[in-house]
């Protein structure tokens, strides 16, 4: 098994394994409070992200910076589209400190958009292509964006209606339209020297993005992050694991891009890629089933990715060996990889004996007869992966490790410019979320809030100083409102969320809120509580309004005191209840979408204890009360 043999050699690279050692604080009584580690990158003093492509060009023009389907984009040539589009954005009256929204999935041109934007001294403001016309409207207005780059003709007439109300709607670039092709034409006549004075004019603390992430209200927030905020994560995340992989496997490290760029993890993936000169394919799709055959072409050594592949990753394996009669052998497969993982962990980090002879002889076995083909579905060479988003199931990660994968998990928020915290390469510790990434500290308040301090954290709410204020607290600190605890090496665990955000095991934060509030706008819907953390879809449970369940009776000639348990099953009731479903989805993105719902008997009132004086639901209430319920919209 190669990747044991890897963590074995990297033990014996001292210069690898003491690199960037944890400081750990404690309180008077003992507990871990802080934990905090140095920089192992240089930060940024002058010049901006933007010299990236063009130091790349001068040092290494001949090397591959991108992979495009057959071929390959060399360091020279990405420079040399960088320009081109950039001169056509100043063409197009583009000025220092403009806001640009790019409205794509992920794929080559948005990469030379974000890059070209930065040449052209502007400001990359992110929109899901998922996208409805209402949250564009907003991120658009609030951000000032005068130009937005969409991908598909789809997209385009949802920026259309959105922005038709505005003053001065913005003008538009379609990329399936030639957006590119479009803005090198335009930009002809802009001399080379006039991207240079621009990329000149350039700081680390200007700023380059405004990545907008919904709030507790459902109204999204512009989070504004520098280009020492993006490079400091970048660079150090680099530094901490580049060498580490490729001195142990001895492997060219290529990785394909298919998280969405409009999520911070994806941005600064494709900038730590460019950074270390790590080469780097694209992907428009995290689906499972679309994105296999491409990693079996692509056979990336790494990947980045959320809870949600891995999850579906095992459950196809799974399936297949249902299909062909092997389920049990698979279900035993993961039994025995998950024990071998845990012993063979323990004895690395010198906590136990680690796996016997009958353990070995029995991981030997499945790994021929279903760990290789986890590891074939992924391309064949990958060793290594870097989840994020949301938590993974500790037991999935050991599977995949016994599968020759290690898995290593991170944390972190727009606000830190993606991770704050990751596994350290050489000391996996499945269950947790890491230590601090270097140059970043973690500490944990009274109330067991994270905070988290460094020059990965954001300095500013886009136009909205109350928001930042609320959560920039003395001294620098981010209060991320989630609640967790540090171990004594570092390892930072979360073990709550003190807001309501959910975030789904495909990473997508929502806001239930929004959802709600359109929900309960809408008869027959009396109360309701959206649902959908760490789970890979939004649902919804509802109670029925008494009002309008007498009404719909009464119009219907059926009794009137027929059962809520007949009604809560009854075809029409909950048709009904779906239009006020649809009602509520308008205002949001398929991801953060309502897939299923559940018609529940009774009412949450403040009698029964699920809802407050000031009639607020009490989820974690509701949650338990109704905990089959909600298990059972996941089986579906």
């Amino acid at each position: 098994m190669s990747v044991r043999s890897d963590l074995k050699r990297a033990r014996q690279r001292t210069d690898l394994a003491d690199r960037g050692k944890v400081e750990i604080i404690k309180d008077e009584a003992g507990v871990v409070r802080e934990a905090r580690r140095p920089p192992l990158a240089a930060p940024l003093t002058t010049g901006s992200l933007a010299d990236l492509p063009y130091t790349n060009a001068a040092e290494a023009p001949h090397s591959t910076a991108i992979r495009r389907g057959e071929g390959a984009v060399t360091a020279a040539a990405f420079a040399t589209q960088v320009t081109d589009t950039a001169k056509g954005l100043i063409a197009a009256g583009l000025a220092a400190g403009d806001r640009v929204a790019v409205m794509s999935r992920t794929r080559y041109e948005w990469t030379v958009l974000d890059f070209a934007v930065w040449a052209a001294g502007g400001v990359t403001v992110p929109v899901y292509p998922t996208s409805s016309a209402e949250q564009v409207e907003w991120i658009v207005r609030d951000s000032g964006a005068r130009h937005v780059v969409t991908e598909t003709a789809q997209h385009t007439a949802t920026v259309t209606t959105g922005t038709a109300s505005h003053s001065g709607p913005p003008r538009i670039w379609e990329i399936d339209g030639g957006a590119l092709a479009d803005l090198a034409l335009l930009g002809q006549g802009v001399p080379d020297e006039e991207v240079a004075k621009r990329r000149g004019g350039l700081t680390p603390d200007t700023v380059a993005t405004v990545c907008y992430t919904s709030g507790t209200t459902g109204r999204p927030k512009g989070c504004v992050l520098t280009h020492a905020n993006l490079h400091a994560e970048a660079a150090n995340t680099v530094e901490l694991l580049h060498p580490v992989f490729q001195a142990v496997t001895g492997q060219t490290a290529s990785t394909l891009l298919f998280l969405p760029l409009a999520h911070i993890l994806g941005r600064t993936l494709q900038i730590a890629c460019l950074l270390g000169r790590i080469e780097m394919g694209h992907f428009p799709s995290v689906k499972p089933d679309e994105l296999r055959p491409v990693l079996r072409e692509f056979r990336p050594t790494f990947l980045v990715g959320v809870p949600y592949l891995f999850e579906k990753i095992h459950d196809t394996g799974r399936a297949t060996a249902e299909k062909i009669g092997r389920a049990a052998s698979f279900d035993r497969a993961e039994r025995i990889g998950v024990r071998f993982a845990e012993a063979y962990l323990n004895r690395f980090l010198g906590t136990g004996k680690g796996p016997g002879p009958g353990l070995y002889a029995a991981w030997a076995l499945y790994d021929l007869l279903v760990y290789r083909r986890i590891r074939k579905e992924l391309g064949g060479r990958m060793r290594y992966a870097i989840s994020g988003g949301s938590p993974l199931d500790r037991d999935l990660n050991l599977f995949f490790h016994a599968a020759g994968i290690v898995v290593y998990e991170g944390y972190g928020l727009t606000e830190t410019s993606a991770a704050a915290t990751i596994v350290p390469p050489l000391a996996p510790r499945p269950g947790t979320v890491g230590q601090p990434i270097p140059g970043t500290a973690v500490r944990i308040a009274e109330d067991g809030e994270v905070l988290i301090k460094g020059a990965v954290v954001f300095g500013s709410y886009w136009n909205n100083p109350a928001a930042t204020a609320e959560v920039l607290a003395d001294e620098g600190w981010f209060e991320t409102g989630d609640l967790g605890a540090l171990d004594e090496d570092g390892y930072l665990t979360i073990t709550g969320r003190k807001k309501d955000i959910l975030v789904t095991s495909g990473g997508k934060n929502v806001s239930p809120a929004v959802l709600e509030d359109r929900l309960r706008s809408r008869s027959p819907v009396g109360q309701c509580l959206v649902v959908g953390d760490n789970r890979p879809f939004v649902a919804a449970l509802i109670t029925l309004d008494p009002e309008a369940v007498a009404h719909w009776l009464a119009v219907r000639r059926l009794p009137p005191g027929t059962p809520l348990a007949e009604l809560v099953r009854d075809d029409r009731m909950r048709a009904e209840v779906q239009k006020a479903v649809d009602h509520a989805n308008l205002a949001v993105s398929r991801a953060e979408s309502i897939r299923a719902f559940a018609l529940v008997e009774g009412e949450f009132n403040e009698e029964n204890g699920l809802l407050t004086p000031s009639l607020k639901v009490k989820r974690h209430a509701v949650t338990a009360r109704y905990a089959a319920e909600i298990e059972a919209l996941y089986r579906k």
